[in-house]
């Protein structure tokens, strides 16, 4: 009798457990990576509380849409879970890319800080325009070619995202994010060593 009883019982928390729905966050819109989450492209939907998925709950709407964003890009229709968003700032959208590059002392300028704008400057000499190609007289900021002739802008626009000092040698090693356009010369160019960054003033960070 008294398995039977203790078997009765298990079947009944099973059932319950079974029909205990909770309210979660379903994306109804594509929102890309990088991107926040915003309170039109989310609606709220019950889901059975039976499974090891990290839900974000309907609850936490006011703190998703406020401090966090796509992971990855999320479709339409998908239920939300914790991989798929994220609290940092450094995630990229679409269309952009980071470019690492390895400055020499004189290649960048004193205090060169996270968050800088910059502009990207071909310095090469004959060698250096020989190892990246013919100039096309054409700023590569917006054709992806090769890098123009000394002196002008490789690329502009770009964000920094990280600069490390080695004492010893006085180099700085800069991560930029850039349109992906202008990632083929500006990667051309910093293998020939041939960058020089220059800090954009505010008020013509965006010409």
């Amino acid at each position: 009798m008294l398995l039977i009883l203790l078997g009765a019982l298990g079947a009944t928390v099973m059932v319950m457990r079974a029909g205990n729905k909770v309210s979660v966050v379903e994306i109804t819109d594509t929102v890309a990576a990088g991107e926040p989450i915003p309170p039109t492209a989310i609606k709220e939907v019950m889901v059975s509380d039976d499974t090891d998925m990290s839900f974000i709950l309907w609850k936490q709407r006011g703190d998703l849409t406020s401090h966090y964003r796509a992971a990855t890009t999320l479709v339409k229709d998908s239920i939300l879970v914790q991989n798929m968003i994220t609290d940092k700032d450094d995630v990229l959208t679409a269309g952009k890319s980071m470019v690492g590059l390895s400055l020499k002392d004189g290649q960048f300028y004193k205090g060169i800080a996270v968050g800088d704008t910059v502009a990207a400057y071909y310095v090469g000499t004959d060698a250096g325009k020989s190892a990246t190609g013919s100039s096309t007289g054409t700023s590569s900021g917006s054709t992806g070619g090769a890098p123009p002739t000394g002196g002008m802008p490789i690329a502009t626009g770009l964000t920094v995202k990280s600069a490390i000092g080695n004492s010893q040698t006085g180099n700085e090693s800069v991560t930029v994010v850039a349109n992906s356009s202008q990632v083929s010369a500006l990667t051309i160019a910093a293998s020939a060593n041939s960058v020089a960054l220059v800090l954009v003033p505010p008020s013509t960070a965006g010409n």
